[in-house]
């Protein structure tokens, strides 16, 4: 009824909730199974769930329940004679591993991510490394590896971004004219501002009237990441 990774992850699960009452994150079932992505963990808990073998429990991150495991699923001859009664054929097999490779991950899955401090949106301001993570739903994260930051002043209001606000980036070290990046100034200070390149310098715009532009010669800055998201507590 299984593959093999399915099986590998139910069981990694299970034990790891009968030793320490808590599921495993989403990175340490990529770890266990030897995945290249998070989002292969995504398919196969996918896949679990729709077959009743464990499910989620809401509003909770990293919370997972073990339902049955491939033993008790075909331990009597009902389940066996169900199991073989709806069996799919090589070809549906297939087509549905080929469908859930194609699927969005769900909305409803959360990833914790590294929490690196605090970013200015005004004048840069220096970014603090942490070993703290933020929760964050996954259908606000795109491909690649990613991080969040918290957002400092006022500069980037005009683009909908504010004091308080978690910026999420994913990294990189390059982007395009207009993007809004973390740029790392001197290798010292970083900052939350839309790039533009012009006469050879490197113009770190705001989106904010009261704010002047900051000219760079490209050297003084490498590119960090640029903006994948927000999220915004309200009070």
């Amino acid at each position: 009824m299984l593959t093999a990774k399915q099986h590998e992850l139910i069981r990694f699960i299970q034990t790891r909730l009968e030793e320490t009452g808590i599921s495993p994150s989403f990175e340490e079932m990529k770890e266990a199974l030897d995945l290249k992505s998070k989002s292969g963990v995504h398919r196969l808990i996918s896949a679990l769930e729709e077959r009743g073998f464990i499910r989620r429990l809401p509003n909770r991150a990293r919370a997972l329940e073990v339902l049955k495991t491939p033993e008790e699923a075909v331990s009597s001859p009902r389940a066996r004679t169900a199991a073989a009664a709806n069996a799919p054929s090589a070809a549906n097999d297939m087509v549905d591993a080929a469908a859930a490779a194609r699927a969005p991950e769900p909305a409803n899955d959360v990833l914790e991510i590294p929490l690196h401090g605090r970013i200015a949106a005004g004048a840069p301001i220096e970014a603090i490394e942490g070993q703290s993570s933020l929760p964050v739903p996954a259908a606000l994260l795109g491909p690649g590896d990613h991080y969040a930051l918290e957002v400092s002043g006022d500069s980037m209001i005009e683009a909908g971004i504010f004091d308080g606000d978690f910026a999420l980036i994913r990294r990189t070290d390059t982007a395009r004219d207009g993007e809004i990046v973390v740029a790392l100034v001197d290798n010292e200070e970083a900052t939350l501002k839309f790039l533009r390149r012009e006469g050879g310098r490197v113009r770190l715009d705001p989106a904010n009237a009261s704010y002047e532009a900051q000219i760079y010669n490209p050297a003084q800055v490498q590119v960090q990441g640029k903006l994948a998201g927000l999220l915004r507590r309200y009070h």
